[in-house]
C-alpha cells in the first residue's frame, strides 16, 4: 500500500502562502526607503531602486533626469581600495562587466574602479530607459572617465558607448536613442551636452556627476532627481521619484532613521543642520563612522 505521507506533504508545499523572509529584498523595485548601506550594494537594492524609479519619471513624462548616487561603497576611499570596495570591484564589477584579465592589482578596472563601476550601474539602468522589457529603444552611454571599453565583455542593454562631446560620439547617435552620460561635469554644460547627444523626447539621464557647481542638492537646469543619495555629515539625504525628499540621521550603529521628509527639494543647508544638530543632541561626539569603523 502506498504511504500517503509523501503526497501528502507535497500538497502542503504546493498550498501553503509563500510568506517572504524579513529583510530580504522586494524582487522588483528594491523597496521603499533609503538602501542599505553596504548591503544594498551587493544584494541589487540600488540597482532595482533606480530602476524604478527612472521607469516611473520617463512614464510620467520626464526625459532629461539626474541619478545620483555614490558608485562605490566608500567613495571617499576608492583611490586607497578598502577591503569592501576591492570585494565590490572584483566580485561585483570585473564579473559583471566581464573585464578582461579581471580585477588585478594594476589593471585598469582596480586604478579607475568609480570609473568602471558606473559603466555597471549605467548597465543596470538600461532596461528602465530603453522602456523595460518590451521595450525598443537603443541605449548609449557616454562617459568623461578613463574607461577602456575595450576591456569590457559584457554590455547588456548598452548598445553602444563613447565620450563626451567627441565628434565620434555625436556622429553614432541614432533616432529614438535614449543616452546616459556618466559624470558629465558641471551643470551649466548639460544643455549642451543634450543638445550634442540628445535625441528629441528621448530620455537623457546625467548620472553620478563626479561634483556639484551648484553646491547645493541635486541640479538647478529642471532634470528630474529621479534617483539621489547624498552622504552628509552625520547622515544622508535621499529621494526616489515620484516620493519625497527625505533627511536620515546615521546612528552610531549604522542604521539610520527619518528626520523629516520634504515635498519639494530642501536646501543642503537646511538638512545638514538638523541631522547635524540631531546628533549632537543624541549622541554628542559618539557618533563617527570612521572611529566606529563604519567606512
Amino acid at each position: 500500500m502506498t504511504n500517503p505521507a509523501p503526497l501528502a506533504l507535497l500538497l502542503l508545499a504546493i498550498l501553503s502562502p509563500v510568506r517572504p523572509a524579513s529583510g530580504l529584498i522586494p524582487l522588483l523595485d528594491g523597496g521603499k526607503g533609503m538602501p542599505k548601506m553596504y548591503g544594498g550594494y551587493f544584494d541589487e537594492q540600488i540597482a532595482k531602486q533606480a530602476s524604478a524609479a527612472v521607469s516611473k519619471a520617463i512614464s510620467a513624462g520626464k526625459t532629461t533626469l539626474e541619478v545620483q548616487f555614490p558608485p562605490v561603497p566608500n567613495v571617499e576611499e576608492a583611490k586607497f581600495g578598502t577591503p569592501l570596495n576591492q570585494k565590490f570591484g572584483k566580485s561585483l564589477i570585473a564579473r559583471d562587466l566581464k573585464i578582461k584579465g579581471g580585477y588585478l592589482p594594476g589593471s585598469n578596472v582596480s586604478r579607475n574602479l568609480v570609473a568602471y563601476s558606473n559603466v555597471y550601474w549605467a548597465k543596470k539602468l538600461a532596461g528602465a530607459v530603453k522602456g523595460g522589457a518590451l521595450g525598443g529603444r537603443p541605449v548609449g552611454v557616454l562617459t568623461a572617465e578613463q574607461v577602456n571599453f575595450d576591456e569590457i565583455g559584457a554590455m547588456g542593454d548598452l548598445s553602444r558607448s563613447g565620450k563626451i562631446f567627441q565628434d565620434k560620439a555625436r556622429k553614432e547617435g541614432r533616432n529614438n536613442e535614449a543616452i546616459i552620460a556618466i559624470s558629465p561635469g558641471g551643470e551649466e554644460t548639460w544643455d549642451r551636452l543634450v543638445s550634442a547627444h540628445g535625441q528629441p523626447n528621448c530620455p537623457f539621464v546625467v548620472m553620478n556627476n563626479a561634483y556639484s557647481t551648484s553646491y547645493d542638492l541635486g541640479n538647478r537646469k529642471g532634470f528630474e532627481s529621479a534617483y539621489y543619495l547624498k552622504r552628509i555629515s552625520k547622515g544622508f539625504v535621499f529621494r526616489a521619484f515620484p516620493g519625497p525628499w527625505e533627511a536620515l540621521l546615521e546612528k552610531p550603529d549604522g542604521s539610520v532613521e527619518v528626520l523629516q521628509s520634504y515635498k519639494t527639494k530642501p536646501s543642503l543647508r537646511e538638512v545638514s543642520e538638523l541631522v547635524r544638530e540631531e546628533s549632537f543632541k543624541r549622541y554628542a561626539i559618539n557618533n563617527d563612522r570612521w572611529m566606529s569603523g563604519r567606512m
